[in-house]
């Protein structure tokens, strides 16, 4: 039986997109207490199913695939730029396609808007009322109001009418962060991408026996089986090793290896493969919040994600992204070499290289030393700084590192940084190398 959290999650998925919800109501309705029933929204949130916005509540959105990732609703919108929805709060479930900066003469605005786009626009009531009339959202800037009438308008059409007291500039910018942060999140694979779902996974439950597992053996050629109770729920993991010289006829629950570890739909490919290689393990159950069994992830498929990763183009830069670009190899001598301009935005408020800037440094640099040993991925196990100075903005490092020992699991760097000849810090990584191959 589904527990009342679950229950509720169950009833916000069933209501129809665009409802308004309310702890309250959702209390009411389930007979559980406000408490459990603001949970559940939150937890639903962050599901993607519903959004909340200040003085207009929890709105019931659709959950967008992520291949649609880097579209945003309205209501989302709305939380980006900290604005205050004026009409058409029935509409900010709706996704906008695309936005327009409404900085021109009104007949030549009105060719670049859209049904389901963002009308970016100032004082101007005549452009809200043409914005709507064409199927678009207005996003006022500057902090104006609108006419009652558009807000009427605006009601009627269920297009939301949102007012900001940012600039046009500003919330332009501040929604292509939105959607370029949406971009980089897509890039990331994650287990719910690659597992094995749970109707086509080869399973125990606790009502079998250790016959049962030589009848899927036999089947499958497989060793390794998740256990489940009745509800679904992951209870341990069977493998050859838990079965040897047991009884046919002994319950499964008292062979098995009980709490495993799992991972939820949401755990990145590259965490799970930490786990596997740290672990030592082949399987890994992929569960829900309620530890409900969604499906399986196998050693051999997260490692091949892995290497696909590594072919796909790149969508949107993260930080390291633009770091790690910026570093060229020196080409002399047997030793690596590296060197590295620093820019005004990689510093500090004191001017000087930030201390992530130049932990990502070693980090690359002993990625890049060990690769040359071992191909493959690289985890980073433990990183000590014992030496650190400041350096300015505008000047180069170099970054030299030395493998000091590599075994079939695990490589250690020690990382030297140098400015104008002196060391500027000194740093000693120890990894893990998974998937690699001689």
């Amino acid at each position: 039986m589904a527990t009342k959290h679950e229950q509720i999650i169950e009833y916000i998925e069933s209501l129809e997109i665009g409802s308004k919800i309310s702890v309250r109501q959702i209390a009411k309705a389930l007979s559980v207490s406000e408490g459990t029933a603001y949970r559940a929204i939150k937890e639903a949130e962050n599901q993607g199913v519903v959004s909340t916005i200040e003085r207009v509540g929890t709105i019931r959105i659709e959950r967008k695939l992520k291949e649609n990732i880097e579209k945003l609703t309205f209501a989302e919108v709305v939380n980006i730029v900290d604005g205050q929805v004026l009409g058409g709060r029935e509409g900010l479930h709706k996704t906008l396609n695309k936005f327009v900066i409404g900085a021109m003469k009104l007949d030549a605005m009105m060719r670049y808007v859209d049904p389901g786009s963002l009308l970016i626009v100032g004082n101007r009531e005549n452009a809200h009322e043409l914005g709507l009339n064409s199927g678009a959202a207005v996003l006022i800037t500057g902090g104006f109001d609108t006419t009652d009438e558009v807000k009427r308008l605006a009601d009627s059409l269920k297009l939301p009418v949102i007012s900001s007291s940012y600039d046009s500039f500003t919330v332009a910018t501040m929604i292509n962060r939105a959607i370029y942060d949406q971009l980089i999140k897509k890039e990331i694979v994650l287990a719910s991408d690659i597992l094995i779902s749970a109707e086509k996974t080869h399973l125990l439950t606790t009502s079998d026996n250790v016959e049962k597992w030589y009848e899927l053996n036999q089947k499958t050629q497989h060793s390794r089986y998740p256990v489940i109770d009745s509800q679904m729920k992951v209870v341990g993991i069977v493998t050859s090793k838990d079965i040897i010289g047991m009884e046919r006829s002994l319950m499964i629950d008292k062979v098995m290896t009980r709490s495993p570890i799992t991972v939820t739909h949401k755990t990145s490919v590259a965490s799970c493969a930490h786990i596997m290689i740290w672990e030592g393990i082949e399987l890994l159950p992929v569960v829900n919040n309620a530890q409900k069994l969604l499906g399986i992830l196998t050693r051999q498929d997260v490692l091949k994600s892995m290497q696909m990763i590594q072919k796909q183009p790149q969508v949107g830069e993260t930080f390291d992204d633009l770091i790690t670009a910026s570093i060229t190899e020196v080409k002399d001598g047997q030793v690596p070499r590296y060197k590295f301009g620093v820019t005004p935005q990689m510093t500090n408020y004191l001017g000087t290289v930030s201390y992530g800037v130049m932990t990502t440094l070693v980090i690359e640099g002993a990625s890049r030393a060990l690769r040359k040993i071992k191909k493959g991925d690289i985890v980073v196990e433990n990183l000590t700084f014992y030496f650190i100075k400041p350096v300015q903005m505008e000047s180069t490092i170099e970054i030299v590192p030395r493998v000091l020992e590599v075994s079939r699991k695990f490589g250690k760097v020690d990382v030297e940084l140098y400015h104008e000849g002196a060391v500027v810090g000194k740093a000693l990584l120890l990894a893990q190398l998974i998937g690699h191959r001689a």
